[in-house]
């Protein structure tokens, strides 16, 4: 007897809470961005060659593709055999000249003496004195072939020009190079996404424009949160192949490959949008339906785009609901 009495009121109870969480929520219908969806290339702002400035063997490789560098840092080292032996020759020429540098300056000292004591003309002393500034002067000339020579040493040493990744080595360990030779190519001053659009949306685009960036592996921006959002920095003002090319700053981007390739929604023109709330969604079978505040009744849907209406999760709907419909939410 008192089973018969509570089962009734929880139903009511039950009954009631569904009334009072439900909501009827009106169909919005809107001016939104239409949004196009394109693909966007990674490219890096620089893509510097470090080259070899003098030419010869390729004896060590501290890079590979991927390494990061920094300004300044040594990637490889090029050696000239024929360096080495010209700058043997140049220190045996220095010798040579030092000695007899040496031996004039002794004989000038000795005539000077000689001079004083009028043993020797005068002329004989001013002709030591000639050759011994002649010594001296093929001394410092010697002296800067040596540095000319040792200079071009250390060049042998291949200096990265920028920081950033290097890209591609074209060379390996042991490699004969020329002077001017790419050793690596290395992508810097950070990355920002390139795409190309059908010129009928040319006159569309605007320095500024907010776009939708999706994940990485091009993953459907319904089934996946999108990376982030950026903005359109630059817009080529030339046409080529029917197509305007559109740079697209967004951040965290250190991840993906220089040439990988990401879907981008960038807004084009305005439409009118039918859109209800996410939570109003549910999905049977594959199929999406909606229920009318009227009658209760549910309808299949067709959706689309997804988006953030004023912090509230909404999503467009293309087919099944128009304009004075009321949805309900659980």
């Amino acid at each position: 007897m008192l089973r018969s009495h509570v089962f009734p009121a929880l139903l009511g109870f039950v009954s009631l809470t569904a009334l009072a969480t439900a909501a009827e929520v009106p169909v919005t219908v809107a001016q939104r961005p239409d949004l196009k969806a394109v693909f966007g290339q990674v490219e890096s702002r620089d893509v510097v060659p470090a080259r070899a400035r003098i030419g010869g063997t390729v004896t060590s490789l501290s890079v590979e593709e991927g390494s990061a560098v920094k300004a300044g840092d040594v990637i490889a080292r090029v050696v000239d055999d024929k360096l080495a032996l010209q700058l043997n020759a140049v220190d045996a020429r220095i010798k040579a000249i030092q000695a007899q540098l040496d031996n004039a300056k002794v004989e000038l000292d000795r005539a000077a003496k000689l001079l004083a004591g009028g043993v020797v003309a005068k002329t004989r002393v001013d002709l030591l004195q000639t050759q011994f500034d002649v010594l001296t002067n093929q001394l410092i000339a010697s002296e800067a072939d040596r540095a000319v020579l040792v200079q071009q040493q250390s060049e042998g040493e291949v200096l990265a020009p920028s920081p950033g990744r290097v890209l591609t080595v074209p060379v390996t360990k042991g490699s004969v190079i020329m002077p001017g030779e790419t050793i690596a190519r290395i992508a810097g001053g950070g990355y920002f996404l390139r795409l190309s659009l059908p010129e009928r949306h040319a006159g569309h685009i605007k320095l500024g424009d907010d776009v939708i960036v999706g994940s990485r592996g091009m993953t459907d921006l319904s089934k996946d949160a999108p990376l982030g959002h950026g903005k359109v920095v630059k817009v080529y003002p030339e046409i080529a192949n029917g197509n305007v090319l559109a740079d697209v700053e967004v951040a965290d981007l250190g991840d993906f490959f220089v040439g990988e390739r990401t879907r981008i929604w960038i807004p084009v023109a305005m439409k009118t949008v039918v859109s209800v709330p996410a939570a109003a969604i549910s999905t049977r079978a594959g199929v999406d339906y909606v229920t009318l505040a009227n009658g209760k009744v549910e309808v299949p849907v067709i959706l689309g785009q997804r988006f953030d209406d004023k912090g509230t999760a909404s999503v467009e709907v293309l087919s099944g609901l128009g304009e004075g419909d009321t949805v309900m939410t659980p």
